[in-house]
């Protein structure tokens, strides 16, 4: 999308593009609340930016839309195409690493209580296997950190993707 189309956007109009980027409403309000953007890099500035305000109950809410790693995400909104996009990495054909990384999204999931979140897009099933497994060592905090900075990579790339037109 052109962003001088996205400045001129109705509130409701431009928030529904956005969602897709991350479900946090207060990333959302405060990106929409910037424009007009002069340029691509302001509105990534400024979406990176929000990112960094996220609250830990903001996040979890977040995770709840993001498919396991190695999953295909149900339905067909621009999220789950998204998502199905990112991960094409994953070999769905290998038995051993989504195996693999099966036991090793239960056991996340056993130790923190969430979705193993990482950004997958440039990295192939056995990169993500190899921080799954360098993750599950992390103490809570250090987990909510990393995920936290996980999900602001993905949403800053989905942020890109949609002003790509520029």
């Amino acid at each position: 999308m052109k962003l001088q189309q996205f400045n001129a956007l109705p509130v409701a109009e431009a928030a529904a593009l956005l969602r897709p980027c991350v479900a946090i409403d207060s990333w959302i309000d405060a990106v929409l609340a910037a424009r007009p953007f002069a340029d691509r890099d302001s509105v990534l500035a400024c979406g990176a930016q929000a990112a960094q305000r996220w609250q830990p109950e903001e996040i979890a809410r977040a995770l709840a839309q993001h498919p396991r790693i190695g999953e295909r995400a149900q339905g067909q909104g621009r999220e789950a195409q998204l998502s199905a996009r990112e991960q094409s990495a994953v070999d769905a054909q290998d038995r051993t690493l989504a195996q693999a990384l099966l036991d090793g999204n239960r056991r996340y999931e056993a130790k923190f209580g969430q979705v193993f979140l990482i950004r997958a897009a440039g990295r192939d099933g056995q990169a993500i296997l190899q921080a799954l497994e360098r993750r599950l060592q992390n103490t809570p905090r250090q987990e909510q950190q990393e995920t936290a900075e996980q999900l602001r990579e993905i949403v800053q790339l989905r942020l890109k993707e949609l002003f790509s037109d520029e």
